[in-house]
């Protein structure tokens, strides 16, 4: 790993993740190339900014449950590939259900060049403090849809509070949302702005 890199859960005590890629239980249906770990990596910038966030968010009762951060390009090259493939309809309903692979890219879900790889984006949600349930938040993690994206209606008033919680807390820790993707954020002073890393997580 270069330098400034990390294991997210070294620096910030306590956070909890599932890295998605990392595992069967994603939109490709297979762990993606790259992600050898179910760890998640940043930059050390990215993970200071996390800890201030992970404090707001306990004010509030939550805790954040981190999903992907660092991604190696490798990885953002095999989405392509799969998004080229034929419909298998493995993953389309949780994750798809309205569009065609292929769209994931024309509409933003999926980008060729992704904020992730360059260390200081995440994929995140809350979880309450007291029970260890994820937070409602009208749909989950790579839901590529528009009930994901921010304002979004056909979500409950909680439901939208909740995703209205983390952006709050995102926000004023110096990260900016993505609108189509309730859960993907990005540290607006990221150290590494037109770097993309490929080196994986191990």
């Amino acid at each position: 790993m270069p330098a400034d890199f990390v294991f997210v859960d070294e620096f910030v005590p306590g956070i909890r993740w599932d890295s998605k890629y990392a595992t069967w239980d994603n939109f490709t249906g297979k762990p993606v190339d790259g992600y050898l770990a179910n760890r998640i990596v940043g930059t050390k910038a990215l993970c200071a900014a996390l800890a201030e966030a992970q404090e707001k968010a306990a004010t509030l009762g939550f805790g954040l449950l981190l999903w992907d951060g660092y991604r190696p390009q490798r990885a953002v090259d095999s989405f392509l590939r799969w998004s080229q493939q034929p419909e298998d309809g493995r993953t389309k309903l949780r994750h798809y259900p309205n569009i065609d692979r292929a769209e994931m890219f024309e509409k933003g879900y999926v980008a060729a060049k992704s904020g992730h790889s360059r260390g200081s984006t995440v994929d995140l949600t809350l979880y309450d403090l007291a029970t260890g349930e994820l937070a409602a938040m009208g749909g989950g993690h790579d839901l590529m849809d528009t009930i994901s994206h921010h304002g979004a209606s056909g979500i409950t008033p909680a439901e939208a509070r909740n995703r209205q919680h983390l952006c709050a807390v995102m926000e004023s820790c110096g990260f900016t949302r993505y609108d189509s993707e309730w859960w993907h954020y990005t540290l607006k002073d990221e150290p590494h702005p037109d770097t993309y890393f490929d080196f994986p997580i191990a």
